[in-house]
C-alpha cells in the first residue's frame, strides 16, 4: 500500500484545480494547462488517485447525514460548532445548513475530478488495459458520488462532461429516471466491458474491483426498488468474498482490506497527510457517547459480539475511542489510520436477502434469503433467527432492517436503510420525531439556489 498512499499525496499537487471544494471554481489554480498534463500512464494514475483522495474528505458526511439523522446517534442540545449537526438530528435543518452546503460542493468537486479523467483518457496513448481500468475507477467514483447526492437530495444536476462555469449554471435537476439511467449506465459499462480486475496484489490492493462495481450496482437497484435486477447482480458476487470469523476482525487495523471488505476509503497513519484523528473519541467513560437507546437496545441477543464494538476503550490518557475504530496513533504524525469501509460482504448478503424477500417471501428455514440473513446473524450470535418468527414479507423485511442496524452502526448506512426499506417514520417516531415524507430528503443548499437563480433548473425540495 505504500506506493498507493504516496500517490494520494502527489495527486494533491496534480489536482490543484480543486483545492477550494467549489464546483464552480473550474479553472486550474496553476497556469499548467490540463492538455499538457494528461498524457502518460503516470499522469492518469495520479489523476485517478486524486479521485480516490477526494473520498477521504467525505467521510464525515457518513456520520453527519446518516448516523445523526437516524436512530443511531443523537444530540441532546447544540454546543459550540454543532448547531448544524443538531439541526440535522432534530429534523430542523434549513437550506442554510453549513454541513449540507459543504457536502454539495465537495461531492460536485469530486465529480469534476472524475470527469477530468474521463474527458481526456480516450485520447491518450498508453497501455489499453490500464486505460480501461483507470476509466472504470473514475466511472465508479463518479457513480458513488452521484448516488450519495441522490440519496441526500433526490435528483440533482448531473453531467458526464467537463463544463465551464456558464455551462454548469445551465444544468437542471435530473429526474428519477435520469438519475437511475446515469448511475446504472456507468456501473453496467464497467461490468459488461470487464473493465476492472477481480482483485489486486501488492501495492495496488485497495483499488476498485469488479466486485465493488457489482455491489454498488446492487445497492443502486435496491434503492430504486428494482428487486430482480438487484438479485441478479448481487448473486454474481455471492461466494466471491467471505465473512470474517468474528465482527471485530473486520475492523482490525492490522488486517485491513481483508476478505470481507469489498471497497473502503483508505487512510494511512504512517504517511504524512494520509492519517486522521480519532473517530468518536471521548475523554472519560462517563461522557455522553451520543448513542441512542434504540442502538444500545437493538442487540437483543445477550451474546451478540457486535455490541462490544460500540463500547469505548482507552487508547491514551484521557482518550477513549469506539472499539470498532480502535487504533494507536503514529508517533511521527500523531494520527490514526482506520479505513472507512463503504461496501463489505455482510452488506451484500443482507442486500441479497432483501431483494429475494421483496421478490417473493418464503416461509422455509432453509430458503436462500433466510440462509443469507442467518449467515450474518450467526457470525455474531449463537442462535439462528427462526422463520417462525418471520411469518410474512413485512416481518422478514423488518428483521433485515434490524440486522443491518446491529451490523453497520457508524458505517453510514442506517438512515438510507430506513428510507429505502420504509422504516424511517416509525423509527423516528420512537425517537420523538413526527417526520413527514419530504424529510426523507434534505433541503437543497441555499448557496446553490442563489447561484443558479432559476427555479426551472434548480428548485427547492418541497416542504423546505
Amino acid at each position: 500500500m505504500k506506493k498507493y498512499k504516496l500517490l494520494l499525496i502527489a495527486s494533491a499537487a496534480f489536482l490543484s484545480v480543486s483545492c477550494t471544494d467549489n464546483f464552480f471554481d473550474l479553472e486550474p489554480s496553476s497556469s499548467v494547462p490540463t492538455d499538457k498534463i494528461y498524457k502518460t500512464t503516470e499522469d492518469f494514475n495520479v489523476a485517478v488517485i486524486g479521485c480516490y483522495s477526494k473520498l477521504q474528505t467525505q467521510v464525515s458526511y457518513f456520520t453527519e447525514c446518516c448516523e445523526y439523522r437516524s436512530d443511531n446517534l443523537y444530540l441532546s442540545a447544540p454546543t459550540t460548532g454543532t448547531q448544524d449537526r443538531y439541526d440535522i438530528d432534530q429534523f430542523s435543518d434549513k437550506p442554510s445548513n453549513g454541513i449540507l452546503q459543504d457536502a454539495w460542493a465537495n461531492f460536485n468537486n469530486g465529480v469534476y475530478r472524475c470527469n477530468l479523467v474521463l474527458d481526456k483518457i480516450d485520447g491518450a496513448d498508453f497501455d489499453e488495459a490500464l486505460k480501461k481500468q483507470y476509466k472504470a475507477e473514475a466511472l465508479f467514483i463518479r457513480a458513488l458520488t452521484y448516488f450519495n447526492m441522490y440519496r441526500l437530495w433526490g435528483g440533482v444536476p448531473m453531467t458526464d462532461k467537463v463544463v465551464t462555469v456558464s455551462e454548469a449554471l445551465a444544468i437542471g435537476r435530473s429526474s428519477e429516471q435520469q438519475v437511475y439511467d446515469f448511475l446504472t449506465g456507468d456501473l453496467k459499462q464497467i461490468i459488461e466491458n470487464n473493465m476492472l480486475p477481480q482483485s489486486y496484489t501488492g501495492t495496488e490492493v485497495g483499488r476498485i474491483t469488479s466486485g465493488a462495481a457489482k455491489a454498488l450496482l446492487g445497492k443502486v437497484y435496491l434503492t430504486f426498488h428494482k428487486w430482480e435486477e438487484a438479485r441478479d447482480v448481487l448473486s454474481q458476487i455471492i461466494g466471491k468474498y467471505s465473512l470474517m470469523s468474528s465482527p471485530d476482525k473486520v475492523f482490525d487495523v492490522d488486517n485491513e482490506m481483508n476478505n470481507e471488505v469489498i471497497f473502503a476509503v483508505r487512510f494511512n497513519k504512517d504517511i504524512e497527510g494520509e492519517g486522521h484523528g480519532y473517530w468518536f473519541s471521548i475523554t472519560n467513560l462517563s461522557d455522553d457517547t451520543n448513542q441512542t437507546e434504540a442502538l444500545k437496545k437493538c442487540y437483543s441477543d445477550a451474546d451478540d459480539k457486535r455490541k462490544e464494538l460500540i463500547e469505548y476503550t482507552q487508547v491514551e490518557s484521557k482518550v477513549f475511542v469506539l472499539k470498532k475504530f480502535k487504533d494507536v496513533k503514529s508517533a511521527t504524525y500523531n494520527t490514526v489510520g482506520n479505513d472507512q469501509i463503504v461496501l463489505r460482504y455482510a452488506d451484500v448478503l443482507l442486500m441479497y436477502a432483501e431483494a429475494l424477500n421483496e421478490i417473493e417471501y418464503s416461509n422455509s428455514q432453509t430458503s436462500v434469503a433466510m440462509n443469507a440473513l442467518n449467515a450474518v446473524h450467526t457470525r455474531s450470535c449463537s442462535s439462528a433467527i427462526q422463520i417462525a418468527e418471520l411469518p410474512d414479507k413485512d416481518s422478514f423485511r423488518k428483521a433485515i432492517m434490524l440486522e443491518r442496524q446491529r451490523e453497520f452502526p457508524y458505517e453510514g448506512h442506517r438512515w438510507f436503510d430506513l428510507v429505502r426499506m420504509g422504516g424511517a417514520k416509525e423509527a423516528m417516531k420512537a425517537e420523538g420525531h413526527e417526520i413527514q415524507d419530504y424529510q426523507f430528503l434534505y433541503p437543497i443548499p441555499k448557496t446553490e439556489l442563489e447561484r443558479i437563480n432559476n427555479e426551472k433548473l434548480l428548485w427547492q425540495n418541497p416542504g423546505y
